[in-house]
This record gives C-alpha cells, structure tokens and sequence, in this order.
C-alpha cells in the first residue's frame, strides 16, 4: 500500500472535516467547496483502492484480506453517502454529517495502514 497516498487521504479528509465543523456552526449547508473537496477525497480514496488491489494481486499485503477489502469498501463508500445525506439535509446537520465522513474516512484509512504493516 502506498503510504504517501495515505497521507493524502488523511490530511485531506481531516482539513474537509474541520471546514465542514466551520460551516456547521456557522449554521451554513453544503457548498460547492464541500462538494468538490469530497468528490477529490473519493478520487483520492479510489486511487487508494486501486494500488491495494494492485499490491494483493501481486502477492503482497496481509493475511487477513477479508478485513482488508471490506475497509477498502467502506472507505469508498462512506464520501458518496455523506454527500448524499448531506445535500438531502440542507442544514447544518448536513455538513455535520460531512463531518462524520471526513473523520471516518481519517479513522479508517489509520486502521487500513494498521492491517496492511501486520499490526491487526
């Protein structure tokens, strides 16, 4: 697994949670910045994706791949879900429910390093 996109992952969906918490409590809903930033935290999750499933198919990667791939495919989920339930709720829930997804997507892509160095 590539570390360096981690990284990317991380820090992106860390700054759209906090400018989703700014905009929550600014009593504000989606805007077309939350939007952008989280359709390229999903292409950034999809290019996650597709160097683990490259590095697996090499032979690489952990033992236990079905806790491996079902984090893959909830990280790729969860972007598309928030921004749905987001523009569905146009409040400031909303963009808190943005804030969720950024964070989860932090947490998980943490976890997702954690399997793939052994460190179950």
């Amino acid at each position: 697994m590539n570390t360096i996109v981690s990284t990317i992952v991380i820090a992106g969906a860390l700054v759209l949670m906090l400018a989703s918490l700014i905009s929550a409590f600014r009593d504000r809903p989606m805007g077309m910045v939350l939007l952008v930033g989280f359709a390229v935290l999903e292409l950034a999750v999809l290019v996650q994706a597709g160097f683990v499933i490259a590095a697996v198919a090499g032979g690489g990667g952990p033992a236990d791949k079905v806790t491996l791939f079902g984090y893959v495919g909830g990280q790729v989920l969860i972007p598309p879900a928030g921004v749905f339930l987001a523009l569905a709720e146009r409040s400031r829930w909303g963009t808190a429910i943005l804030a969720v997804a950024g964070f989860a997507i932090a947490v998980m892509n943490g976890r997702l390093l954690q399997i793939w160095q052994g460190m179950a």
